[in-house]
């Protein structure tokens, strides 16, 4: 599946928005670009709570605040369109691993779950009904220290896969990795605490768009993961129980 990015300044528009009904189990995922204008980036600071506002005013680089309000404020607009309800309204609470989820406040008829990930001025959010959902998404970045990183949090087979491949290669394949990894996590509430407990299981050529992964004792229930397909430059993956219906709103 390719994931493409739009302009929040629709999403978090003004303007009445169509409300969005989503099947037991089916994840849908939103590609957001956070290029916001001065009046999108003032509306989504409304909506945001006193936990949000306080974590963008400690943010000390001013276009990091910003991608901060715009995507926060990006998921209450999405969120709102399943709630019903409009984007200041939407209640949301932390577990004891910080993951948000949709307060008994704000919930309608259905068991709303969702994930976000941000970076680099591009958001991806993922929704789903009736089971935990987790996303990632990375910009590679050329300068990593893959070997390194690799050895310490990584399987043994991970790690000598990425070593097998030249140079150029590894820092790509890290972030393949890593970004499923993490939405596997996410999906199961854990954080990357449990990441040294997280194994991959690819096929047989390790491109198939999904792989399951095993994790610790602490995980009760089977997660899969699929591979997001983006431009060149970037990795992203989604991880839930059931991936048979999932697909790009927009």
């Amino acid at each position: 599946m390719r994931i493409s990015f739009h302009s929040i300044d629709s999403l978090a528009s003004t303007e009445r928005q169509d409300p969005v009904s989503l099947e037991p189990k089916s994840v849908h995922l939103w590609g957001i670009e956070l290029d916001g204008s001065s009046d999108c980036l003032a509306r989504c600071a409304q909506w945001l709570d006193d936990v949000e506002r306080g974590r963008a005013a400690r943010l000390v680089r001013e276009g990091d605040r910003q991608q901060y309000v715009l995507a926060h404020g990006g998921l209450r607009a999405v969120l709102s369109r399943y709630l019903g309800v409009s984007p200041d309204v939407v209640a949301l609470d932390r577990s004891a691993a910080g993951k948000p989820f949709v307060t008994a406040k704000s919930e309608d008829r259905s068991a709303i779950t969702f994930n976000m990930s941000h970076a680099h001025g591009r958001a991806l959010i993922a929704v789903s009904n009736a089971q935990e959902v987790g996303v990632d998404l990375e910009f590679v970045r050329s300068d990593i220290e893959a070997e390194k990183l690799s050895r310490r949090y990584f399987a043994d087979t991970e790690h000598a896969a990425i070593m097998r491949l030249p140079q150029e290669q590894r820092a790509p394949r890290f972030f393949r990795y890593w970004v499923a990894k993490e939405a596997a996590l996410k999906a199961q509430g854990i954080g990357l605490q449990g990441l040294a407990e997280c194994k991959m299981i690819l096929g047989t050529d390790e491109a198939d768009a999904e792989v399951g992964v095993r994790l610790g004792s602490r995980v009760q229930n089977k997660v899969r993961v699929r591979f997001l397909s983006c431009e060149n430059g970037w990795e992203a993956a989604v991880a839930a129980q059931e991936l048979d219906r999932v697909k790009q709103w927009v």
